[in-house]
This record gives structure tokens, sequence and C-alpha cells, in this order.
């Protein structure tokens, strides 16, 4: 039993890594805060100019992001279409849609959505993990025309576009922002009223203090001490309302479940960890 609960607390412990490391990619060049707010560390540059390339690695670090996609491309394409009578059964379900994927990394979530049919802007403060992204599209022309990144802060692309997308993403980013109300409200101005918003991240509960900080920083050092902050993992109530406030209709609210054994993710009706947010922004009139 002690050699079973070890093995689930490794294989966490390589997932909040891989959460790590994502991390310090986007924090190499940017918050993702007010600009005002923002930092510059030459160390970090220099540690993601060495991990950059692993983005693509499907067994390497990233390998529990990439999993993830089998859950959080399914919820945003099941999102934009549950008033379209079967359309998720042909090809292009997301044709013509325009989604935006904040810290999109090296595009792991940005292509799935784009073969789909969407037409996605991904973007990083990271140079590095935009120009990865950009190499790798363009070994796929089916998507290459649909994918555009651009490395610029979510509080950036409202000074210059104002907003207007179908669905705006922010997937493992918000536990990680200076200013968490700010970041909502900037994703609130980014999705167009009936459009979609979806989070996913990490609860603020016993059980993920357990396993993102006891076990994966204090009992197994497999994560450097005081990776993580616990307090500023979000509540998926605090959240909702964050979201609420900012005039959306809560869609769902999922927890996932990362099987240590298998390495890939499901849903789950616990969201005590991990869980996923997805909401509607209302219209102006509703």
């Amino acid at each position: 039993m002690a050699a079973k609960t070890s093995k689930i607390f490794v294989n966490f412990a390589r997932f909040c890594t891989a959460r790590v490391l994502a991390f310090n990619c986007r924090r190499a060049c940017s918050s993702y805060g007010q600009s005002s707010q923002s930092t510059v560390d030459s160390e970090e540059v220099f540690k993601f100019s060495e991990l950059c390339n692993e983005f693509w690695n499907i067994n390497g670090p990233f390998q529990a992001l990439h999993t993830m996609n089998r859950i959080r491309v399914p919820l945003i394409r099941d999102a934009l279409l549950q008033n379209i009578e079967g359309s998720r059964f042909v090809s292009k379900p997301l044709n013509e849609k325009n989604i935006l994927d904040i810290g999109c990394g090296g595009g792991i979530l940005c292509e799935p959505i784009a073969r789909l049919g969407a037409n996605v802007v991904g973007i990083d403060a990271s140079e590095e993990a935009i120009s990865v992204a950009q190499h790798h599209a363009k070994h796929d022309p089916e998507i290459c025309g649909r994918l555009e990144y651009r490395c610029m802060t979510a509080e950036d692309l409202v000074e210059q576009t104002g907003g207007g997308f179908d669905a705006v993403i922010a997937s493992e980013v918000i536990e990680h922002v200076s200013d968490q109300e700010f970041f909502v409200e900037t994703c609130a101005k980014l999705t167009k009223p009936g459009g979609t918003l979806m989070f996913t991240t990490i609860n603020r509960t016993i059980q993920s203090y357990l396993l993102a900080i006891l076990a994966a920083e204090y009992v197994l050092n497999v994560v450097e001490r005081g990776t993580h902050d616990w307090n500023k993992f979000v509540p998926d109530d605090e959240l909702a309302s964050l979201v609420i406030h900012n005039g959306f209709r809560i869609h769902t609210i999922q927890g996932l479940c990362y099987n240590p054994f298998t390495r890939v993710w499901s849903k789950f009706d616990d969201t005590s960890v991990n869980y996923a947010l997805v909401a509607q922004k209302l219209d102006e009139n509703s």
C-alpha cells in the first residue's frame, strides 16, 4: 500500500513539475498581470532557452499538458456548439470560430483547436515560446493558415483589439498571475457577448496542499521547495464569482483527474484538486 501511494505521489509530482516548467517559460519574460507588475529575469530566460525544445516531446516534461487536450479540447468544442444541432459530428465543427489561447506556450492546445476549423490566436509573453510554436505549426499546412502566434500579454491585446473572440482560453495560467481579479476582467473584455470563456486551474483545498505542496516539494523533493504558492490556487467558487461578476453565466465546473498509472486525464466529479470552468458571456440586453 505504501509503495502504491508513493507511486501516486511521484507521478503527481511529475505533473506538478510540468506545470512549473510551463510557468517558468512564461515567467521568463513577463508576468500575466498589469504591465506595471511585469518582470524580466535573465536567468529564467536562459533556463527557458534550454527547455523550449521540450514542448513537443510528448513523453517529456510537458506530457501531462499534451494528454490534458483529451479533456479541454472537447470541453471548449461542446461549449461553443451547445445550441447547434449535430455540429460536433462534422469534420470542422469550429469552422470560422475565432479563439484566443492566453499563455499558449509552444502551441500544445492551439494546434488541435485549429484542426477543428477554428481561427486561433495564441499569445505568450515569451518570445522563445512563440518561436517554437510558429516553427512547429509550419509543418502542418492544414492549420498554418488558421493559426497565428503573437508575443504579447492579454492586456496588450485588449489595448490593440478591444476583444471580440468567440472563445477565450486560459489553461493553467490564472494560478500564476499577480492579480487574478484583473486577469479575469481582461479575459472578459476579450470575449465577445455570447462567447465562451474557459479556465483550467488548481483548487485551493487541503487535498491540493497535500499533493502539490507537501508531497511534491517536501516529501519527494521532486519539485523545488517554494515553487508553488498554495495561497494563489483558486477555489472554484471564488473563480465562479469573479466570472459572474464580469458578466458571464457559468456553463459547467468540471473536475479533472490525472491517472498516474495510465498518465491520462479524465472527467471527475471531485473538483478539489484540478478543475475546468466554462462560462458564457451574457449579451448586453440579457
